[in-house]
């Protein structure tokens, strides 16, 4: 068994410096609260990705949010542009 790259005897060091920290008594309650952040962030990820797949499958409406670009006429009062000289 191997999660997030931690094997079964690395868990049971975790699980035993655990037990010692926190104390039989405080450990079941570390562990209920441990499960329910995975488990937000376990439904938190999974609504990410439907927001994300839902906004790749619908395409944006032609004409909703699209920049109009104004177009300026030449104006002859303006003097021509001339490139400029290349560099030595």
């Amino acid at each position: 068994m191997n999660v997030f790259g931690i094997g079964l005897p690395e868990m049971a060091v975790i699980a035993a410096v655990a037990l010692l920290v926190f104390g039989p008594k405080r450990l079941p309650e570390f562990g209920r609260t441990l499960g329910k952040t995975l488990k937000g962030f376990q439904s938190a990820s999974k609504e990410f990705e439907r927001e994300i797949n839902k906004a790749m499958a619908d395409p944006e409406p032609v004409g909703e949010k699209t920049k109009v670009l104004e177009v300026i006429p030449d104006d002859e009062s303006l003097p021509p542009v001339s490139p400029s000289p290349p560099a030595d």
